[in-house]
């Protein structure tokens, strides 16, 4: 298996644990590694070798440089980022199941979008 199949797999296969975590916040969690887990596949495609800079960056800021065309998707989950490492964090009230479910629902999407654009 290719490295880009195995790497769509695991963002498959995270999207279904997301679907059946009973938790909101464990649903939420899992469609949002989902979502960095497809982020990573784009930009393991795209990113241009010798541009990597000293600092760590965001996945979501590197995302809509590499691939503009994303920039709007890369804006949604980069929003939702504060929440997630408040939940990583313990802080699992924040979450309702209709933001879980809407953000499962969002990775579903964004994971087949980028799944169509591939070579």
């Amino acid at each position: 298996m290719t490295t880009l199949r195995m790497d769509l797999h695991r963002a498959r296969t995270t999207l279904i644990e997301a679907e059946l975590c009973p938790q909101p916040s464990e649903r939420f969690l899992a469609a949002h590694l989902a979502a960095l887990r497809v982020a990573a596949i784009v930009l393991a495609m795209r990113a241009r070798p010798g541009r990597a800079s000293s600092r760590p960056r965001n996945a979501w800021v590197v995302l809509a440089e590499v691939a503009p065309e994303l920039g709007e998707w890369a804006a949604y989950f980069a929003a939702g980022q504060g929440k997630r490492e408040a939940v990583r964090a313990g802080v699992t009230a924040i979450i309702t199941c209709r933001e879980a479910d809407d953000l499962v629902r969002d990775a579903h999407t964004f994971l087949a979008l980028v799944e169509r654009a591939l070579p």
